[in-house]
């Protein structure tokens, strides 16, 4: 029994530190499409997602009603490399919530966004990936925006 018990928490510790090394790769991976970005490298944006990549987001119209809108994930990589070298702009993540199943993933990220060093507007990112291989590539992005009630 003792022998059992000994097995089941070595068995317990090896499966724990698996999906803790997969959250980190995960977390990897948005950082490396957010190095990309900020670097307006538009290669490094496309090796970090998938090519069925689809790409969301969620705000509000004039009397507040809440709208979708879809973007091909090529014209967002064309407007990231077409923002002027001499504008700052950056998306500070403030923390990561990261769930794996296999070779799924599901990560929250809470976000500022400053444009010229200056507060633009807040949201939440929610990224789906998938695991090619031995990497991870994002295959789904959506994510709000707001300019109060950020905490």
């Amino acid at each position: 029994m003792k022998q059992s018990l000994v097995v089941f928490g070595l068995l317990f510790s090896i499966a724990s530190w698996c999906q803790i090394n997969e959250k980190e790769d995960v977390q990897r991976a948005i950082k490396t499409f957010f190095q990309g970005f900020h670097a307006q490298d538009t290669l490094a944006l496309q090796n970090s997602v998938s090519k069925a990549m689809v790409l969301q987001n969620i705000s509000k119209d004039s009397v507040g009603n809440t709208i979708v809108k879809s973007m091909p994930f090529n014209d967002f990589a064309i407007g990231i490399a077409g923002i002027p070298k001499t504008t700052k702009f950056e998306e500070k993540l403030k923390s990561f919530n990261i769930q794996v199943d296999g070779n799924m993933a599901n990560a929250w990220t809470p976000y500022e966004f400053w444009l010229n060093d200056t507060f633009h507007h807040c949201g939440v990112n929610s990224f789906q990936l998938v695991k090619y291989g031995e990497d991870w590539k994002i295959v789904y992005l959506i994510d709000t925006r707001r300019e109060q009630d950020c905490e």
